[in-house]
């Protein structure tokens, strides 16, 4: 690729060639700008264990690093809990923000080979909106991306991705991510 060449994501190109289309005929909407479109899509795994050993922290970090391509931000607990042993300021869990390129890159890959390789997979709960058009989904593992080294992981690091668009409604939100391919059951 030369210097003047710029890479543009497969799901970015067709959004802007068909899927932009197709969404403002469904809705009728006016204006370009009325369309929904994709704003940010945030990965978040909790990591309970490392109140027993700080360094599963440092393996769900480099996990999540390695699946959405950049350097997620630890959260530590806000205040002590005596009963959970969990102290102030303790890096509990980690997460990262996904957006322009690399959230349509992230949207592809978990569209076209982490979710087929999910377990029992019978389709996304269609139901799991939060009114204002974000979706969120978990998954039991995340050993379902082609970026985990299964031998080198130790412990199996569930996760919460929620996809935020710029939709209005549940329901335009999920013609959106219908169109994107994200196979809904219901």
């Amino acid at each position: 690729m030369s210097k003047t060449e710029t890479y543009i994501p497969r799901l970015k190109a067709e959004y802007d060639a068909r899927i932009r289309q197709v969404m403002k005929e469904k809705f009728g909407y006016k204006n370009d700008m009325q369309i929904p479109a994709l704003d940010k899509i945030v990965i978040n795994m909790g990591v309970g264990e490392a109140v027993g050993d700080s360094k599963k922290i440092q393996s769900a970090v480099a996990a999540l690093t390695a699946i959405a391509g950049q350097k997620p931000v630890t959260t530590k607990a806000r205040k002590s809990i005596a009963g959970f042993k969990v102290r102030e300021g303790m890096a509990l869990g980690a997460k990262v923000t996904l957006r322009r390129e690399r959230m349509f890159e992230f949207l592809d890959r978990l569209v076209t080979i982490a979710l087929p390789r999910v377990r029992d997979f019978r389709g996304l709960n269609g139901k799991s909106f939060d009114g204002n058009g974000n979706y969120a989904m978990g998954l039991k593992e995340h050993l379902v991306f082609p970026e985990i080294n299964y031998d080198q992981v130790d412990v199996s690091w569930g996760m919460d991705i929620i996809i935020c668009t710029t939709a209005q409604t549940n329901e335009e939100a999920k013609a959106l991510l219908a169109e994107f391919k994200l196979p809904f059951r219901n």
